[in-house]
């Protein structure tokens, strides 16, 4: 199941540095999207695995920070580098060389995505900031359609609380 995810608007606050990469999640963000847009989340044969509000989402946060006058970059991973919660070694090393060019890293997933982020960067000064917020878990209905597009109609989001850190202090005996 994925991650039902909203888009938060940070530009105002990573406008205040020079450059700043978008590392986008492949799958939640993206399904959240199309299920809120009511658009495909796959149009294999025109987008391969790209799905059109999430591109958009993505284009206009970094024509955003252009116009801030930023450096911009979209991280573009491998297929083994779809989800960022999924990521390997190799993926990690690569995504830390790219993004230490830059000064922030704006991360389109969900909490896990930023945290797994965060502490791929702890060693550079790079500043990590949550591009999507998780409402809670997306339960869909895909429907296929020709020529090979599958859509994601909502069935069901059930809600979930974010704790960060505190979920650490509680676990600790």
């Amino acid at each position: 199941m994925p991650i039902y995810l909203k888009d938060v608007d940070v530009v105002p606050e990573v406008a205040k540095f020079q450059s700043a990469l978008i590392l986008p999640c492949r799958f939640c963000p993206a399904a959240s999207l199309a299920v809120r847009n009511d658009k495909p989340y796959i149009e294999f044969f025109r987008r391969l695995l790209k799905t059109e509000p999430y591109e958009e989402l993505i284009d206009n946060m970094q024509s955003r920070l252009e116009k801030e006058g930023l450096k911009t970059s979209v991280f573009k991973g491998n297929l083994l580098n779809y989800l960022i919660c999924l990521w390997t070694s190799g993926g990690r090393k690569k995504f830390l060389k790219h993004a230490s060019q830059f000064e922030a890293v704006v991360v389109m997933g969900c909490e896990s995505a930023y945290e797994s982020v965060q502490e791929i960067l702890k060693s550079t000064n790079c500043q990590v900031f949550q591009g999507m917020e998780s409402e809670g878990v997306l339960n869909a209905i895909p429907k296929v359609h020709l020529p090979f597009n599958i859509s994601l109609e909502k069935f069901k989001v059930t809600p979930m609380i974010y704790r960060g850190k505190q979920s650490e202090k509680e676990d600790s005996p």
